[in-house]
């Protein structure tokens, strides 16, 4: 399977972030990719109001990403922000493409290093995998990574990739927090963990204007055994990657962690 990681930075204005979408996907088609994963925040970068953006999965904004992916029989993964309750907004990546129409709501909301996501956002409750080409792929978002039984559970229903998508916060240890647990993940679900998060604002001359998670870049494939098999630095880009999932396979009967996991 051929692979687009689309390391964007985005920022307030939806129509705009849908114009790099559209630049970044077209690129990815043109280079045979089949799927072109975009960060978490892709509608709307954090540190703006979410909830004036959101919209439902049949709304303009998401309806114009599935028209790209139709255009260009590409499926696309990206981030967005749908209705919540009591006034929030869920953190949706919505899944568009041939044959596939889905969504995951990021179930790990994050409330940590002095950022409250719950505040504006609604968690979600449940794991979602999809299929590409016979290949089944599971979801997860940014802080979700620090939870490795989600990967598991996408393992579990059969996925031999895991797809992260981010707008990592920047700090002291961020980076090597993120390039450890990418890697720890796809060694605990022995799935290959393709994790894309935004672009560095500041690798582009753009300050912080508070304290969000606006993206660090660095994002990566890495193999189930731990890997790294592409990593991209801070500032935007496009990187497009082959990797073979039938190797889950033989990796699982060498280290098999999860037919080995017991209750406890």
């Amino acid at each position: 399977m051929r692979i687009a990681l689309a390391q964007i930075i985005t920022g307030a204005d939806p129509a705009a972030n849908l114009e790099q979408i559209r630049d970044y996907a077209t690129r990815a088609q043109a280079a045979g990719a089949e799927l072109a994963v975009f960060p978490e925040a892709a509608m709307r970068a954090f540190g703006n109001p979410l909830a004036e953006v959101a919209e439902p999965l049949d709304g303009p904004w998401a309806t114009a990403v599935r028209g790209i992916a139709a255009e260009l029989g590409l499926t696309i993964v990206a981030g967005m922000f749908t209705p919540g309750r009591d006034g929030r907004v869920r953190n949706t990546l919505l899944v568009t493409g041939p044959g596939t129409n889905t969504s995951y709501d990021k179930i790990h909301l994050f409330d940590a290093f002095g950022f409250a996501e719950s505040d504006s956002v609604d968690a979600g409750t449940s794991p979602v995998t999809f299929e590409v080409n016979g290949t089944v792929i599971g979801l997860a978002t940014c802080y979700d990574v620090r939870f490795p039984a989600l990967f598991s559970a996408n393992a579990r229903a059969g996925a031999q990739i895991n797809i992260v998508c981010a707008s990592w916060g920047s700090g002291e240890g961020k980076v090597e927090q993120w390039d450890l647990l990418v890697r720890a993940r796809a060694v605990d679900s022995t799935t290959f963990v393709v994790a894309c998060g935004q672009g560095d604002p500041a690798s582009i001359g753009q300050e912080p204007v508070n304290s969000a998670p606006t993206g660090i870049g660095h994002s990566a494939v890495v193999s189930p055994l731990g890997t790294p098999l592409v990593t991209l630095g801070r500032e935007p880009q496009l990187a497009v990657i082959d990797v073979d999932p039938s190797e889950v396979a033989a990796v699982r009967a060498k280290l098999p962690v999860l037919a080995n996991a017991r209750a406890l």
